[in-house]
């Protein structure tokens, strides 16, 4: 699955997303200067990212909704709250949807799915992901961009990073200058 992977000119991968497909699955709808950019916005989008040859309506109300928990997910562990009972069992319907069994991959264990290369097992993985994430090593580390206006996350690997990426940290910078200037004149 090629997930998160964009085209270089439209957005830069957040911290993270090379790690966790949900993490990128999460960061597909974002704002941008010219308003609200969703890569998933319709079914051949949808299974591009996914790296399946189609998807149909329903399967890209599935990917959209799970993005949405996952999202709900993310923005609880970085609120320190629960998050949503319907997030966490739509995370936890789309975990079941393929089964995965372990495999030796000598000299590691590997899970592979009983139905590779299918829609469910690209969401079943996306969900799993979220799921490693939320509970694993990585819980810590994610966090909301700090930009405002942005609703990407990304993992905070470096304790003085903000933002998901050095455009939203120069708008910022920016910005801030711009505050600057104005209260100096005033």
């Amino acid at each position: 699955m090629e997930a998160g992977l964009r085209e270089a000119n439209v957005v830069t991968a957040a911290p993270g997303e090379e790690r966790s497909p949900a993490l990128a699955l999460v960061n597909t709808r974002r704002l941008t200067a010219t308003g609200e950019v969703d890569d998933l916005a319709e079914p051949a989008d949808a299974a591009g990212w996914l790296g399946l040859p189609t998807l149909g309506t329903d399967d890209l109300r599935r990917v959209t909704d799970l993005r949405a928990a996952v999202r709900e997910l993310l923005t609880a562990l970085a609120e320190d709250r629960s998050p949503s009972a319907a997030a966490v069992e739509t995370v936890n319907a789309a975990a079941r949807a393929d089964a995965a069994a372990p495999q030796l991959a000598w000299p590691r264990r590997e899970w592979r799915s009983t139905r590779p290369g299918t829609f469910d097992e690209a969401v079943a993985r996306l969900a799993r992901d979220a799921i490693d994430v939320v509970t694993g090593d990585l819980a810590p580390l994610v966090r909301p961009c700090e930009a405002h206006g942005c609703v990407r996350f990304f993992l905070r690997e470096h304790a003085r990073r903000r933002w998901c990426s050095t455009t939203c940290g120069d708008r910022v910078r920016a910005a801030r200058h711009q505050r600057l200037v104005v209260e100096r004149r005033g």
